[in-house]
């Protein structure tokens, strides 16, 4: 019995090493400077991801490009929109990329619409004023995902953090 438990113990670890891989492995391979790009000036945010420490409380799940009210979005990479339109009041713009991965821009008037194909850096909308946790006249907040779990969006840009979540 104790060698059957030692044996259920490594296939539990190595499963959740593997599952582990499954979500960040693309999503770091991906993050290549010709792949990826600012989805508006500088990859250099005024706020920075910080999610919450559970999933249902607030947090910060994306980063905070201050840029000009008006100017150019453009999409982080290439892709499939799957979302252009108004939502709480705010415009907002979501692309699915290769490997499950899904980038989503606000406040934005889109210039997209769902089911368009966008190459990395093409325009798809003008960023409008008004972000909340934006510290600059306009910010885009660009978020990041794969499946349900927020990942830090600066990972695109080499530039993120990694977080290992609690074991349930």
């Amino acid at each position: 019995m104790d060698r059957m438990h030692r044996v259920i113990v490594i296939v539990l670890i190595t499963g959740s090493l593997l599952a582990a891989a499954a979500i960040l492995q693309p999503t770091l391979a991906a993050a290549e400077p010709a792949r990826w790009r600012p989805p508006v000036g500088s990859a250099d945010p005024a706020t920075r991801f910080d999610p919450p420490p559970l999933p249902w409380l607030p947090g910060h799940r994306g980063a905070d490009f201050a840029a000009g009210p008006g100017g150019e979005v453009r999409s982080a990479g290439a892709g499939t929109v799957v979302f252009a339109d108004d939502l709480a009041g705010r415009g907002v713009v979501s692309v699915d990329h290769p490997n499950g991965l899904r980038t989503t821009y606000e406040p934005v008037e889109p210039s997209v619409e769902p089911g368009q194909t966008v190459a990395a850096g093409q325009a798809i909308g003008g960023l409008a004023p008004g972000h909340a946790s934006c510290p600059a006249e306009a910010c885009l907040h660009l978020g990041l995902k794969r499946g349900p779990v927020y990942l830090d969006p600066m990972l695109l840009f080499g530039a993120g953090r990694a977080r290992l979540l609690p074991r349930p």
